[in-house]
C-alpha cells in the first residue's frame, strides 16, 4: 500500500448480497451533524421512508474521524449544538471531541434515527433518472433508489496528503490527522508536523512533551488567540439541567456576539484590528526569542485565514525539543525530511495536518446529474448552489454545507438548521405539487444567487486579506464562506421560491425533455407563479 493511501487509511470494502433496489422516499448520504438534522426534521416533518447511508461505522462526521490527541472544538460548546436538542451537560466552555461525539450518539438514540442508519454504506455512485424522476444510488453494501437526495458529507470529510516526492520511500509511519494512528508510538520519537491549521495547534502541545524532537513545517504562520476555556462547574450543570432558560440565555449571548462581529470580516472595521493586536501580545508573551517570533508572525491580516484558538501551541514551540521550520515540506529522501528553503531534518514519524478537499470535493465525481454530467463537472469553474443548497443540472438533489454556506467565526450548526428549514419545506412543496416529481433549480437562479454571493465578498478580508486560504478554489474564488449573519441566512432559507426551479413531472409519452437524453420528463406547464410559493 502507498504512502498516500496510508495517510488516508483506504479500505476497500465489498458489496453484500444482490437484489433489487429499495425505494426510499430520502436518501441521506453521511451522518455528521448534516446528515444527523436532516434526519431527525424528516421524522419531525412525519416522513419516516428515508435512509442515512454512512461510509463509517459510526455516526459523527469529522468528530468520528478525528480523533487526534488533542481534538476539540473551536467555537463554545453552548452554541455548538441543535437548538432542538441543547445539552445541559457540557463540561468545558470548548468541548473535546469524546464528549462531542458522545452528543451525536445521544442524538441518534433520543430522536429515534439508529433504525434508519445504514453504516459501512459508502456510496458510489449516485445517477439521475430523468425517466423515472429518481435517484439510483450505488453503494458499498447495498443498492437504493430515492426520490429525494441529501447530500450531507460535509466539506471537512476528505483528507488532503501532499504528493510529496520521496514519501512512498520513507521508512517510518505517516498517517494523517484525521486518520489517526493510536498504534503507531510518538514516545521517544522524531516526530514531524506538517501544517499549521487547527488541528496541528492542537496536535503539536500534546505530542511535543512525548517526543524526543518535534519538528513544525509551516508554510504560512496562523493568527492565535488566547483560548478562554474553562471546566462548567457541576452547579452550572445543573442549574442549565433545571432551569434550561439559563442554557438559552447563555446560547443566545454567544451568538448575539458571534453575529455583531460578521462586519468585522466583511468590510474590514477596527475589531480585527484591536484582535490582531491581542495576538501579537499573546505571541510576545510566550515567544521571547525574536527570530522565531518572527518566524510566527503573519505577514496578512487576521482573518485573512480562519484564526486559532490555544494558549499552549506558542509555549509548546519553544521548547527546546521542538524545531520550527519556516518553509513546506518539499522532498522526502528515506528518513531525512527537506523543506522548500533546503533545511534537512531527520524523522521516524510524520503527520499531516494539511487539510481536506473542500473546494473539490470526492462526492462530486460520484453524482451524475441530468445529462450524464458529474457534479464535479458542473463544478468545473468553480461550485454554486442556489442559496447554497441546490443545483441546476440536479433535480431533487440538496447539500447541505454546500457552497458559501461555511462561516469563519461562528457555529456551523447554525447554518445546517436554516438548511434544514429549507429542505423541509422542500419535501412540503414536492408533497403539495403531488405525482412523481422533481424541482430542478434554475439556470439563471443559480447564476443570480451566485453573483449576489460574490458581490457580499468582494471586500471580506477572506478575499483582500493578502493571503492564500482554503476558503479560495483554485481559481481565486472563495466558494465557501457565507457573506453576513447567521440571522440572515436563516430568513433567506426559510422557504423554497418555486419561481426558482423548473418543475419536472412524468410523461411517458412525451418526447425526451431539451438536454435531458432520454428523459420523460416534461417542464409542467401547471407550475404556480413564483409569488404562489411565498
Amino acid at each position: 500500500m502507498d504512502r498516500q493511501r496510508q495517510a488516508h487509511h483506504g479500505t476497500e470494502q465489498r458489496k453484500e448480497g444482490a437484489g433489487p433496489p429499495r425505494h426510499v422516499r430520502v436518501a441521506i448520504v453521511g451522518s455528521g451533524f448534516g446528515g444527523l438534522g436532516a434526519a431527525v426534521r424528516l421524522r419531525q416533518e412525519g416522513i419516516t421512508d428515508f435512509v442515512v447511508l454512512e461510509r463509517g461505522d459510526a455516526v459523527g462526521g469529522t468528530w468520528r474521524d478525528n480523533t487526534y490527541p488533542g481534538a476539540a472544538c473551536d467555537v463554545p460548546s453552548h452554541l455548538y449544538s441543535y437548538s432542538f436538542a441543547p445539552n445541559p451537560d457540557w463540561r468545558r466552555a470548548f468541548s473535546r471531541q469524546s464528549d462531542i461525539r458522545a452528543y451525536t450518539e445521544h442524538v441518534t438514540e433520543v430522536f429515534g434515527i439508529r433504525p434508519h442508519l445504514r453504516l459501512r454504506h459508502e456510496v458510489q455512485r449516485l445517477t439521475w433518472d430523468g425517466a423515472a424522476l429518481l435517484w439510483r444510488i450505488e453503494t458499498t453494501g447495498a443498492d437504493f433508489t430515492a426520490d429525494v437526495v441529501v447530500s450531507a458529507t460535509g466539506p471537512l470529510s476528505d483528507p488532503v496528503v501532499p504528493d510529496v516526492p520521496g514519501l512512498d520511500g520513507f521508512p517510518g509511519e505517516v498517517f494523517h490527522s484525521s486518520r489517526w494512528n493510536h498504534g503507531t508510538e510518538l514516545s521517544g520519537q522524531r516526530v514531524a508536523v506538517v501544517g499549521t491549521g487547527a488541528s496541528a495547534a492542537q496536535i503539536v502541545p500534546r505530542v511535543q512533551p512525548a517526543a524526543a524532537a518535534l519538528t513544525l513545517f509551516q508554510r504560512t504562520p496562523p493568527w492565535v488567540l488566547p483560548k478562554l476555556d474553562r471546566p462548567i462547574t457541576a452547579a452550572e450543570r445543573l442549574l442549565h439541567r433545571h432551569v434550561p432558560l439559563t442554557a438559552a440565555a447563555r446560547r443566545g449571548a454567544l451568538w448575539a456576539v458571534r453575529e455583531l462581529q460578521v462586519r468585522a470580516f466583511t468590510r474590514g472595521t477596527g475589531e480585527l484590528r484591536a484582535a490582531q493586536a491581542i495576538a501579537r501580545a499573546h505571541l510576545a508573551r510566550h515567544v521571547k526569542d525574536p527570530a522565531l517570533r518572527a518566524a510566527l508572525t503573519p505577514s496578512y491580516r487576521m482573518g485573512c485565514k480562519r484564526i486559532l484558538l490555544s494558549n499552549d501551541y506558542y509555549p509548546a514551540l519553544t521548547r527546546p525539543n521542538t524545531t520550527v521550520v519556516a518553509s513546506g515540506l518539499a522532498e522526502v529522501r528515506g528518513s531525512t525530511l527537506i523543506a522548500d528553503d533546503g533545511t534537512a531534518t531527520e524523522a521516524d514519524v510524520i503527520v499531516f495536518a494539511t487539510g481536506f478537499r473542500v473546494t473539490n470535493l470526492p462526492v462530486a465525481e460520484r453524482v451524475v446529474g441530468a445529462g450524464g454530467t458529474t457534479l464535479a463537472e458542473s463544478w468545473g469553474q468553480g461550485m454554486r448552489a442556489l442559496r447554497g443548497i441546490a443545483v441546476d443540472g440536479f433535480p431533487n438533489f440538496l447539500t447541505i454545507i454546500g457552497p458559501n454556506t461555511g462561516l469563519g467565526n461562528s457555529s456551523m450548526i447554525l447554518m445546517i438548521e436554516s438548511q434544514l428549514n429549507y429542505l423541509a419545506d422542500f419535501m412540503r412543496q414536492l408533497r403539495i405539487l403531488g405525482g412523481p416529481t422533481a424541482l430542478a433549480p434554475r439556470p439563471e437562479a443559480v447564476a443570480s444567487w451566485g453573483d449576489f454571493v460574490e458581490r457580499r465578498l468582494e471586500h471580506s478580508i477572506w478575499n483582500t486579506g493578502n493571503c492564500r486560504s482554503w476558503y479560495l478554489d483554485r481559481f481565486g474564488r472563495n466558494t465557501t464562506l457565507w457573506p453576513g449573519t447567521t440571522g440572515e441566512f436563516r430568513r433567506l432559507l426559510r422557504e423554497v421560491d418555486l419561481g426558482e426551479y423548473e418543475i419536472l413531472r412524468t410523461a411517458p409519452t412525451a418526447p425526451a425533455a431539451p438536454g435531458r437524453s432520454g428523459s420523460a420528463a416534461v417542464p409542467s406547464t401547471t407550475a404556480p407563479a413564483p409569488e404562489a410559493a411565498a
